[in-house]
């Protein structure tokens, strides 16, 4: 059977232990030739009844499978349940949510959970190079829950205005606006590169201009274009040395090609995976939400789904992340 190219084939083509390791080995090593993952030696024999390789070079753990040295160590899932749940994250456009893949591959929740963090933690990869040149847009979006739909308990209580006196009221200084940089939801930056049409994204902390300006002059070179909204952050990026045009979206939306549409229909399909998939998702794993839909959105048109979830894959090599790092039980901070 060639290469699957449909969920169906996937299911059936992975069901085969001997089809799961032969294509670890092909997106493990280019050359197809296994080697220790503590020695680099090539001096290994597989051993076909406990499905595992031994290194005849002497050391610790000279028997070792293709799991080691990858997201899935240490896991008791097998091969053939976890190539199918990376299939279905990495070309379901919405993706899945932990029960969906917990009916479908039959896990429990809680560690269809797992399984889908981990996947998340390989697909976020850094971006290699910087836009060079442009156009780029520049944009920013609040995600989190509305505040009316919080319990009665855990909504603001402090009046938005007070009275001064009878039949005189003013605006309370410590009444915070639900909207804008008033909110308390979790602010997420991004760059749309034009000419590629691939997004860089990532949660910050506040949308200061100093946050603006450290993210962008990190990934994007002085001298592009860039195109933004009309925040007044983003006053200071024509005398950092770029091509800065904006539009005011209180009268208008586009001027010619002056616009952030593109960013914005990213941002579109990221709050319906949030609320239509995920529906809850805490803010210190939100960024990894955001690096799952970056992967999806920058392979969309130049790979097929095999290619796309060959491609997830094959980043899964040298990561690792345990349930306590996950859960913050370490006493050491996540790795993302």
């Amino acid at each position: 059977m060639d290469a699957p190219k449909t969920l169906r084939e996937a299911i059936l083509f992975f069901n085969d232990s001997e089809n799961c390791r032969k294509f670890m080995i092909a997106v493990r090593w280019e050359d197809g030739v296994v080697r220790c993952p503590v020695c680099e030696s090539e001096a290994v024999i597989y051993l076909e009844k406990a499905k595992l390789y031994f290194c005849k070079v002497k050391h610790p753990r000279q028997k070792f499978s293709l799991k080691v040295g990858t997201i899935f160590e240490d896991s008791p899932i097998p091969l053939e349940k976890w190539l199918p749940a990376y299939w279905l994250l990495a070309n379901c456009k919405n993706g899945i949510s932990s029960y969906e893949l917990a009916r479908a591959i039959g896990v429990t929740q809680k560690s269809a959970w797992f399984m889908l963090h981990r996947i998340r933690f390989s697909l976020n990869q850094k971006p290699e190079g910087m836009i060079s040149g442009g156009p780029a847009e520049l944009d920013e979006v609040y995600i989190g829950g509305e505040p009316k739909n919080r319990h009665k308990s855990k909504r603001d209580k402090t009046p938005k205005y007070i009275e001064i006196e009878p039949g005189f009221e003013v605006k309370n200084p410590e009444y915070k606006s639900l909207a804008g940089r008033g909110t308390e939801k979790v602010p997420v930056f991004g760059m749309l590169d034009r000419e590629t049409r691939e997004v860089r994204a990532h949660v910050i902390p506040t949308v200061r201009r100093d946050v603006l300006m450290d993210a962008i002059l990190r990934n994007i070179e002085k001298g592009s274009t860039v195109y933004t909204d009309g925040l007044g952050a983003y006053d200071s990026l024509l005398l950092s040395g770029f091509m800065h045009q904006f539009v005011n979206h209180t009268t208008e939306y586009v001027r010619g090609e002056v616009h952030t549409n593109g960013i914005e229909n990213f941002w579109a399909l990221l709050k319906r995976t949030l609320k239509g998939t995920y529906v809850a998702v805490e803010p210190f794993h939100l960024d990894q939400y955001v690096g799952e839909q970056v992967f999806r959105f920058n392979n969309r048109k130049n790979k097929d789904d095999y290619d796309r979830f060959a491609l997830a894959v094959s980043q899964a090599t040298g990561k690792r992340l345990t349930h306590a790092e996950l859960t913050g039980k370490t006493g050491q901070q996540r790795p993302f």
